[in-house]
C-alpha cells in the first residue's frame, strides 16, 4: 500500500496526450520509468537489453510513424512534467535544448504547462501550449501553436527531436531566449504625420516597425515600463538586427509618443497593394527629403522592405548606367552593343529570351534591359568602380544609415571577374531591398542621395548618413531621360501607363537558385515621390512589383 500510495502522489503532474493516449512517465519505487500505453499497442523505449553488436548498428532510412510519435511523446511528456534534463536527451543539441527549457521555467517564468500534439505530417508534429506566466503576484494565461521535427541522429541514427529555439516559441531564433520582467523599454505610441496613432491592427505590416520604435525611443520618449514576457534576441538575431519582441504584456506601463513620416492614406494603400500578391513588399519615399511615407509586406513576421537583402535585379542597371555614363563608356543615343550572349570570367551571359538588338543605341538598350549591354562592358572597369558609384554617389552599402528602425542599407561588394560582370546587372553579390532601391529612384529624381528616415532626426538629434558626391549634370540629365523613356515606352510602360508628368522607372527580375520563377522588382519616381517594391518568386518585375508601385505613385501625385 505504502508504494501504491507514493506512485499517487507523484502523478499529480499532468501527462502529455499524443494521438488520442495518454503517454505519461511514471516512477515507481525502484526510480525506474515506465511508459504507458501508446497507440494501442506497448512502446517503451529500450524496454530490451541491446547486445553490443546491436548497439553499434546505426539506424538509417526514413523515419517510421511509430519512430516519429515515440520521439515526439518522449520529448512532450518529459518537457510538460518539468522533467529537463529528459527533454532535452529526447533532441539532438541536449546542451542547447537543456538551456532554453530551463530558462522557459526560471527566465520567463512559465508554468502549469499543457502540450496537445497535433496529427504528424510526416516528421513533422505540430502541437499547442497552454500555460500560465507569473511574475510576483501577476498571472496570466499564455497559449500558443508550435511544432517539432523528428530527425535520425547523428552517429546512431536514433529518432530525436530536430532542435531549434522555434521549438519552444515560434519566435525565437536559435539564441534567442524568453525573458518575463519589467520590460527593458518602456512602451511607446507611434504617430503617422498626421497625428494619428499607428496600431499593427490597423497596420499589419507595421508590427515589426513598431517593435524598432520602441527599442530605439522607449527610453526617451517619456513612457514607464510595464511588466511582459518578451523575446530576448541573441547575437545571430542582433547581428541582423532583428529587434526584441513582446509575446504577452502582464501589466501595462505609460507608452511614449513618437511622431513618424508616414502618410496614413498611402500607408493603408500600400497595405491593400501588397495583400493582392504573396510575399511582396513596398516602400514610397518623398523624394526631396527622404522621409519614408509608407512601407508594406504581405508576410509580417519579418520587414522584407526594409531588411531584406535580395539581388535586385536590372533595377541595379540604375545605379550601373549613371556608372558607364560618367566614364564615356555609354551616353543615351550612341550606338551600344547588345549582342545574345557575352562571356567574360568563365561565365556566359545572356538576355532574357535570349534577344538582341542590332545597331541599337544604349537608350534602346537600358529600356528593354539588356543584360549584355552592361556585361560587355566589365572590361574596362576596374573591380572597385561599380562599388564607389554605389556609395559616393548614392549613398549604399555602407551600414550607416539611422532610419529609427533597423535597416540593411544594401551591399555592393567589390567583386572581381564573372561575379563583378554579374554585379553589373543586380545579381552576383549585390544585394538591397525596397528602401534601398526607393532611395536610387529618389536620388535620381532629386540629383542627390537624401537618407530615408522613418522618424525626423530632430527628435533625437541623430545625423544621417550623406553621399560623399553628387553626379554631374550631364550624367543625371540622361540617367533622367532613359527612366522617363523606359516608362514610356520601355519594359515599365505598361505598369506606368496613364501617369502623367515627371516621371520615370525601372524594371528587374532576379534569378534565384531553386526557385522557378524570379524575383519581380520595380523602381520609379513621379513628382516628388520615389517608391520601389519586389514579389518574390512572382516573375517578371513590370508584370508583378510594377502595378503595386504605379498605383501608390497614382495615389500620391
Amino acid at each position: 500500500m505504502g508504494n501504491r500510495k507514493r506512485v499517487a502522489e507523484r502523478r499529480k503532474t499532468r501527462p502529455a496526450v499524443l494521438g488520442g493516449v495518454i503517454a505519461a512517465v511514471v516512477a515507481g519505487a525502484g526510480g525506474v520509468a515506465a511508459y504507458a500505453l501508446y497507440g494501442g499497442a506497448a512502446a517503451e523505449d529500450g524496454a530490451r537489453p541491446a547486445s553490443a553488436a546491436a548497439e553499434k548498428q546505426v539506424k538509417t532510412g526514413p523515419l517510421t510513424a511509430a519512430e516519429v510519435n515515440r520521439a515526439a511523446r518522449a520529448f512532450l511528456t518529459a518537457w510538460q512534467q518539468g522533467r529537463v534534463a529528459e527533454a532535452a536527451a529526447a533532441t539532438d543539441d541536449a546542451r542547447a535544448a537543456a538551456a532554453l527549457l530551463n530558462g522557459y521555467t526560471e527566465e520567463a517564468r512559465i508554468g502549469n504547462v499543457t502540450l496537445t500534439p497535433g496529427t504528424p505530417a510526416g516528421a513533422k508534429v505540430p502541437f499547442s501550449v497552454e500555460a500560465t506566466v507569473s511574475y510576483e503576484k501577476t498571472e496570466k494565461p499564455f497559449a500558443y501553436d508550435s511544432a517539432l521535427t523528428v530527425v535520425r541522429r547523428a552517429g546512431d541514427g536514433e529518432p530525436r527531436v530536430d532542435w531549434h529555439a522555434s521549438v519552444v516559441h515560434p519566435a525565437l531564433a536559435d539564441g534567442d531566449k524568453l525573458v518575463t520582467g519589467e520590460a527593458g523599454t518602456p512602451p511607446v505610441t507611434a504617430l503617422d504625420r498626421d497625428g494619428g496613432e499607428i496600431t499593427a491592427a490597423k497596420y499589419p505590416s507595421l508590427g515589426t516597425v513598431l517593435d524598432g520604435l520602441r527599442e530605439k525611443y522607449g527610453k526617451t520618449a517619456g513612457g514607464t515600463a510595464g511588466v511582459e514576457l518578451r523575446v530576448v534576441r541573441g547575437k545571430e538575431s542582433q547581428a541582423r538586427k532583428v529587434s526584441d519582441k513582446t509575446l504577452l504584456e502582464l501589466s501595462e506601463g505609460t507608452p511614449g509618443t513618437v511622431r513618424t513620416t508616414l502618410d496614413p492614406a498611402l500607408q493603408a494603400s500600400a497595405e491593400a497593394q501588397v495583400a493582392k500578391k504573396a510575399r511582396a513588399s513596398v516602400v514610397v519615399l518623398r523624394a526631396s527629403t527622404g522621409e519614408i511615407l509608407a512601407v508594406a509586406n504581405s508576410g509580417h513576421g519579418f520587414n522584407t522592405a526594409f531588411q531584406g537583402s535580395l539581388a535586385p535585379g536590372s533595377t541595379m542597371k540604375v545605379v550601373t548606367a549613371s556608372l558607364l555614363i560618367e566614364k564615356g563608356l555609354a551616353s543615351v543615343d550612341a550606338k551600344h552593343p547588345c549582342p545574345k550572349y557575352f562571356s567574360y570570367g568563365g561565365w556566359k551571359f545572356q538576355n532574357d529570351d535570349k534577344f538582341e538588338i542590332k545597331n541599337g543605341t544604349f537608350r534602346a538598350s537600358f529600356a528593354r534591359s539588356c543584360n549584355t549591354a552592361f556585361i560587355s562592358q566589365a572590361p574596362k572597369l576596374k573591380n572597385d568602380d561599380l562599388t564607389k558609384q554605389a556609395q559616393q554617389v548614392f549613398g549604399l552599402s555602407m551600414n550607416n544609415w539611422s532610419v529609427g528602425v533597423p535597416t540593411f542599407d544594401g551591399a555592393v561588394p567589390v567583386q572581381s571577374a564573372a561575379p563583378m560582370a554579374a554585379s553589373l546587372i543586380g545579381q552576383g553579390g549585390v544585394r538591397m531591398n525596397p528602401l534601398n532601391m526607393a532611395s536610387v529612384s529618389a536620388t535620381v529624381k532629386t540629383g542627390a542621395f537624401h537618407q530615408p528616415y522613418l522618424v525626423s532626426p530632430s527628435v533625437d538629434g541623430r545625423e544621417l548618413a550623406t553621399a560623399s558626391r553628387t553626379m554631374s549634370a550631364s550624367t543625371l540629365a540622361q540617367l533622367r531621360e532613359l527612366m522617363s523613356y523606359t516608362a514610356a515606352r520601355g519594359t515599365a510602360a505598361k505598369a506606368m501607363s496613364g501617369l502623367a508628368g515627371d516621371a520615370g522607372a525601372k524594371t528587374g527580375s532576379a534569378e534565384v537558385d531553386g526557385q522557378e520563377k524570379p524575383n519581380g522588382w520595380f523602381t520609379a519616381y513621379r513628382g516628388d515621390l520615389a517608391a520601389a517594391g519586389v514579389v518574390q518568386a512572382g516573375g517578371h518585375g513590370g508584370d508583378t512589383a510594377g502595378p503595386i508601385v504605379a498605383a501608390l505613385l497614382r495615389q500620391g501625385g
